[in-house]
């Protein structure tokens, strides 16, 4: 009878050490660093395809999209920062959800587009270098 009490105590114990490491790899995610896996070849010579990276979700603030299944109660951003040029930032497909990871090239109030396959920023061509390496900008 004691080597059953036992064995249910071990049990027990054994499913709360899951809930709690699974509560805390959720609160960890949410609100501090989310682990992405690069799908594409777009980002190559600094990202390639299968790399992993871990995105610091404090750096720009919150949104809705912060939590999983972009459950956050709330509109707008919390904690708000701008980013700079030249970040890697991650961000959902306003269509299909599916996440996208980028190099940041515009700034809010720029305009940004391809005119002749060269790439503009506010209407000055972007220097680019051989081997898909771009200048400063």
């Amino acid at each position: 009878m004691a080597k059953s009490a036992a064995a249910d105590g071990g049990i027990v114990e054994t499913i709360k050490t899951i809930v709690y490491a699974l509560l805390i790899a959720g609160i960890f995610r949410t609100l501090l660093f989310q682990p992405f896996w690069i799908p594409s070849g777009s980002m190559k010579e600094t990202l390639l395809i299968g790399d992993f990276l871990f995105v610091n979700k404090m750096a720009y603030g919150y949104s809705k999209h912060s939590c999983p299944f972009s459950a956050c109660p709330f509109d707008g951003r919390l904690f708000a920062s701008e980013p700079d040029r030249g970040d890697v930032v991650v961000f959902r497909h306003p269509v299909n959800g599916s996440d996208f990871i980028k190099r940041l090239i515009g700034l809010p109030g720029d305009t940004v587009q391809m005119v002749g396959g060269v790439l503009q920023l506010n209407g000055a061509e972007v220097p680019q270098t051989p081997d898909g390496q771009s200048a400063a900008l």
